[in-house]
């Protein structure tokens, strides 16, 4: 079968292609289901999206271009690891699919939503929105620009917050160790010597034994409040009632504030830019909010913008975001230049987050170093305390 581009495709093929189309949707809403279980990594699909802007900036047609980039993903040099031809063998067999429908006369967009586990709706809006205005390398050129600086921005907040977690958790480990092993052993002496021991003595045995009688029943506990955290995650309504608290946290909750305002307004911007309509482009960046209460703002947003309302008013009815940025809205508004300051607003927000991130890890490292040295202290001088009254009075 000859390679048919899309944008010469008569209107009786495009149909009959559908029709072919429709009748595989089974089987792509089963693989879908696959895919979902699979994802794939944000890094991947940012290299993806510019290598195939990068082919059709040189003139080589859309088909041929898919097929490059699935011969790119089969590549040994690309994929030298078992884990790294794991996590890339579902993006290589969607974009071999969607390579497929594409050369029966599908659209690029309509082939990429039918792998929904590996093209998210921002993705296939915005190459929707590119196919429509002409302009589709420029398109997924600003989606990889997305998405590499929401991979950069979550991999420096996660870098920060590795060490600390790490050293809290072998801070943890080692107390554990001490009161479960290592301090059982030695307060049994002391007891077997029938003298009044001192009461840092005395709590850390009551300790030490609680911990050794009822280990079975903390893990329990861990376990069962874990089930329970996650069911109350899947919920709404407790998925909204997680949400507002998060919110709320000091130090964390303006973190993460900040965190979903650069994916909002950065998503937005994008998306206006690429040529949607407001409400459209307002939908899809709903869908693309993790935390429930901002997504419940920008529901009211879209719906009063509907109305006829300025999206700096609506934003500021909400009470959900910051004067500054309501003000910078309604600056792009009035200078008809919304999408640029969406834009502006989000790169303001991700220096915001770096360097609130290196605060807080400046902040956590020497507060945990503290709190766990003074724990270990304290069981070195409960364990000292006896010895040293035992040669004071022999």
């Amino acid at each position: 079968m000859p390679v048919l581009e899309s944008k010469f495709v008569s209107d009786a093929q495009r149909e009959a292609a559908a029709e072919r189309h429709e009748a595989h949707r089974p089987a792509a809403l089963k693989k879908a289901g696959i895919e979902i279980l699979h994802r794939v990594a944000a890094k991947d699909l940012c290299r993806i999206a510019r290598q195939l802007a990068a082919l059709l900036h040189a003139g080589m047609p859309l088909v041929p271009a898919l097929s490059a980039l699935v011969e790119q993903l089969a590549c040994p040099a690309e994929t030298n690891t078992g884990a790294m031809k794991l996590r890339r063998k579902p993006l290589a067999e969607a974009i071999r699919q969607v390579r497929d429908d594409v050369n029966e006369g599908i659209s690029l967009a309509e082939a990429m939503a039918e792998h929904p586990g590996v093209f998210s709706p921002l993705f296939v809006s915005m190459v929707s929105a590119g196919e429509s205005s002409g302009a589709l390398e420029e398109v997924l050129a600003r989606i990889a620009d997305i998405l590499e600086k929401r991979v950069q921005l979550v991999g420096k907040v996660k870098a920060a917050i590795t060490y600390p977690t790490v050293m809290a958790l072998v801070a943890v480990g080692v107390v554990v160790f001490l009161i479960s092993y290592v301090v059982p052993g030695i307060t049994r002496l002391f007891t077997e010597m029938n003298q009044e021991l001192p009461w840092p003595t005395r709590f850390l045995i009551s300790v030490s034994n609680f911990a050794q009688a009822y280990v079975a029943v903390l893990i329990g506990l861990l376990c069962a409040g874990g089930i329970g955290i996650a069911a109350l995650w899947k919920s709404r309504e407790g998925k909204a009632w997680v949400d507002r608290v998060v919110l709320k946290l000091p130090l964390f909750g303006p973190l993460l504030l900040r965190l979903e305002l650069a994916r909002l307004t950065r998503t937005l911007g994008a998306l206006m830019k690429s040529g949607l309509p407001v409400i459209a482009a307002m939908e899809i960046t709903q869908r693309t909010i993790q935390n429930s209460q901002i997504a419940d703002a920008m529901k009211a947003i879209k719906e009063s913008v509907h109305k006829g309302d300025h999206i700096a008013d609506a934003m500021k009815t909400t009470g959900m975001f910051p004067p500054v940025v309501c003000h910078l809205i309604a600056t792009g508004q009035m200078s008809g230049n919304i999408e640029d300051g969406l834009i502006d607003i989000a790169e303001m927000y991700d220096t915001e987050v770096e360097a609130a991130v290196r605060t807080l890890t400046t902040l956590l490292e020497p507060v945990i170093l503290l709190v766990m040295g003074g724990i270990v202290t304290f069981i070195v001088l409960a364990i000292l305390l006896p010895i040293f009254e035992i040669n004071q009075a022999l």
